[in-house]
């Protein structure tokens, strides 16, 4: 009996303010099968940690507008928005603005 294969990863990296609703996590590993983008990576995070795809997603899954995410440096709206594609390697970046004042 053959061994389940293993799918690549790719580790998301998390602000600060974004730890408690991964469960403290300061980064996550997200599976990435073939052609994986920012949304499928968006869609696993929404499935493993409800309350963290909650604060980066509305209702409709689109991208909140103060959620930014960082492939390799380059803001993701400026590359090919949630259908930039990822893979291991990459560096992935979340940052959610604050507002204050």
């Amino acid at each position: 009996m053959s061994e389940p294969a293993v799918l690549p990863r790719l580790e998301v990296v998390l602000p600060s303010v974004l730890h408690p609703s991964a469960n403290g996590h300061s980064s996550v590993w997200v599976p990435l099968p073939g052609g994986s983008t920012i949304q499928d990576v968006l869609t696993h995070l929404g499935q493993e940690y409800p309350l963290l795809g909650r604060r980066l997603c509305d209702e409709a899954g689109m991208l909140r507008r103060y959620v930014n995410i960082y492939v390799d440096g380059d803001e993701s709206r400026r590359l090919e928005g949630l259908s930039t594609p990822v893979w291991p390697g990459r560096e992935v970046l979340i940052i959610a603005s604050v507002a204050g004042g």
